[in-house]
């Protein structure tokens, strides 16, 4: 998952919403994450332990171009590590 700088404090508060979108989008490898993320500025790569949110009961959706789709990300799921600002 890749996204700007700028909103890198609200991910600490809130985890990753959906907006005004219908899902949270999440790319499968770090190339696309970077690609997507740098069309919203300076891309921040984040890893998100998909596999416990699963385990959690957490539901994921994927999409016919292939980006993974979930309801809402926790901040307890992304890994504080990989956090650049």
């Amino acid at each position: 998952m890749a996204r700007a700088t700028r909103f890198m404090k609200s991910f600490r508060r809130e985890g990753l919403v959906k907006g005004s979108r219908h899902h949270v989008h999440l790319s499968a490898d770090i190339e696309t994450a970077i690609s997507v993320g740098s069309r919203h500025g300076k891309p921040v790569v984040l890893k998100i332990r998909a596999g416990e949110m699963a385990k959690a009961g957490f539901t994921f959706y994927l999409s016919a171009n292939g980006v993974w789709l979930v309801e809402h990300i926790p901040f307890k799921f992304i890994e504080e590590n990989a956090l650049k600002t």
